[in-house]
């Protein structure tokens, strides 16, 4: 197949960004698939990222991109101007790219639906959608847009749209399939791929020494949180758990925050006003460093903040921690509770709950026999049931069924 994959916010694994769309994009040119990736510039290498369109190949996949700033420190509103951006100069890139077979377009945000419905309705070619994140829902329930405003009805009218277009949808988690399905959207077109663990880059192992050295972790009981550090992840609630651990005198029970965010100057304040020397703040470290850090840390945390609709999530810091080998701490009452809870892969603490929360690492803390058959069951989650390679051959059937579909009814 020909494939055109739309996603303003590509990133490699250089990027301390999520790297889903490259892992599965690299997955399709091995199988000998050919995938022509249109995105913004804002995660990629500074040469390109400056330019106004840039081209380039990376692992074989033809990358067009166009200029577009964008940061996790942005204002709601600046941020709306970036999607607005995009979609011209991703609808420019999709429309002049070679004629696909098939047109795959991935959110955040949302807006990048039009540049895909676009190029799919110009080339006659089918058309899907995947949804990482549910909005407009989780900006209204964020406070960041209005329901009942223009650009909120516009948004939830723009999703609606979508859904029904599509010739397939794609949700990441069970939770996120129900919300596609609220909308009225045909089931039979739904399916359900979530984020993977990256067997050939995470795995278990001994901590890594240098790491340690570097950071200071010699003898600690190591806590980690990686990944963005904003208003949906609630970081401070972990600045807070380091507090309580101070406190009680548990010395020995390091938490390590890798990551940053609009959110992340209010961390380092709670860090230097409270003398959380117990608290280390690396700010971002890219993907292919990640690996020696989770394998640093004896517990990983996947936080969020209290905000229903993020309880659909598949947060990819979970999966990495899976593969890593470790246990994890969720505090998201979805689909992430059962999956560790019931595989006794971690434990669950209430959400915005730094008392829980620290009585959570002192548990495992406490417990070395339970971290290592935590960690053990970690890891046999992620090669038994989200393995990239997996996921990424159910990904591509379903592009495939998709143009089989639209071949037979031209038949």
């Amino acid at each position: 197949m020909r494939i055109l994959y739309i996603h303003q916010f590509f990133a490699m694994r250089d990027s301390s960004h999520p790297t889903r769309s490259y892992e599965f994009a690299r997955r399709m040119v091995a199988q000998g698939h050919e995938v022509t990736m249109v995105t913004g510039g804002s995660r990629l290498p500074a040469e390109h990222r400056e330019k106004l369109f840039s081209r380039f190949e990376v692992d074989g996949i033809d990358v067009r991109s166009v200029r577009g700033d964008y940061s996790n420190y942005m204002s709601y509103p600046r941020r709306i101007i970036a999607f607005a951006l995009f979609i011209f100069g991703g609808t420019w890139l999709s429309v002049r790219a070679p004629r696909p077979d098939v047109v795959f377009a991935t959110s955040t945000p949302l807006t990048v639906a039009i540049p895909g419905y676009v190029a799919s309705r110009l080339r006659r070619r089918p058309y899907v959608f995947e949804v990482r994140d549910p909005w407009p829902d989780a900006a209204f329930q964020m406070g960041a847009l209005s329901p009942t405003s223009v650009l909120g009805r516009l948004s939830k009218w723009l999703e609606r749209f979508t859904y029904r277009k599509a010739d397939a949808v794609i949700g990441l988690s069970p939770g996120m399939v129900d919300f596609i399905l609220a909308e009225d959207t045909d089931p039979a077109k739904v399916f359900m791929v979530p984020n993977c663990s990256d067997l050939d880059l995470f795995h278990p192992g001994p901590k890594d020494d240098a790491l340690v050295a570097r950071l200071g972790l010699q003898d600690k009981f190591v806590v980690g949180y990686t990944g963005a550090v904003g208003p949906a992840n609630a970081v401070h609630v972990i600045a807070e758990a380091a507090a309580l651990l101070k406190a009680a005198g548990r010395e020995e029970i390091a938490i390590v925050v890798a990551g940053d965010g609009k959110r992340a100057p209010q961390i380092r304040d709670m860090k230097e006003d409270g003398g959380l020397d117990n608290l280390h703040l690396l700010g971002s470290v890219p993907k292919h460093d990640m690996p020696a850090l989770l394998r640093s840390c004896d517990v990983l945390l996947a936080h969020l903040a209290k905000v229903p609709v993020l309880y659909t999530g598949s947060p990819n810091k979970l999966f990495d921690a899976l593969a890593s080998g470790r246990p994890i701490i969720v505090n998201s009452p979805g689909w992430t509770k059962p999956l560790v809870v019931e595989n006794d892969a971690g434990l669950f603490v209430e959400p915005e709950d730094a008392r829980a929360l620290a009585d959570a690492i002192v548990m495992l803390a406490d417990d070395p026999v339970s971290v290592e058959r935590m960690g053990r069951n970690a890891r046999k989650v992620a090669e038994e049931q989200f393995s990239r390679d997996e996921q990424a051959d159910r990904l591509i059937a379903v592009l495939e069924d998709v143009v089989a579909a639209k071949a037979s009814r031209r038949a």
